[in-house]
């Protein structure tokens, strides 16, 4: 009787263990999906903005808000090409981390396209600081 109820005790704490995984995993998924939506609007109204003909690129995932701050600070797309570093594992460090010093300037000139100060972009790199910086140039007065 000890034993049946110790295997049933034992069976019951991974069943637990695997509620709260899956919880956790859901309310990561929602606030995804909630980030990815303000992105996409915020860089959409930057798009807009900076009178760029397809604003609508802003919701292509991972490449969409790039494409928009390329085309915002007029320099070359090619630089996302470096993206292919999520793909191939032994040159995906330096690949990611020369899209990000791309990404940084792209966003300083998109910055001062839109008149705020280019400085932002650096600032962008702190992870909370960057959706203040990115909403107040979308829908901010200036």
């Amino acid at each position: 009787m000890v034993n049946e109820l110790s295997a049933i005790g034992n069976a019951m704490i991974p069943a637990g263990i695997l509620a709260l995984i899956a919880a956790f995993a859901l309310v990561f998924f929602i606030i995804g999906i909630a980030l990815y939506v303000y992105s996409s609007l915020a860089f959409m109204a930057i798009a807009k903005k900076v009178k760029n003909k397809s604003p609508a690129i802003a919701w292509i995932p991972i490449v969409g808000p790039a494409l928009i701050a390329s085309k915002a600070a007029r320099m070359h797309w090619w630089p996302i090409l470096l993206l292919i570093g999520f793909i191939v594992p032994w040159i995906g460090g330096l690949a990611i981390l020369a899209f990000e010093v791309f990404f940084i300037i792209w966003l300083w000139k998109t910055f001062e396209a839109i008149r705020r100060p280019g400085w932002w972009a650096i600032l962008c790199i702190i992870p909370v600081v960057n959706l203040i910086l990115i909403g107040i140039a979308a829908w901010g007065k200036k």
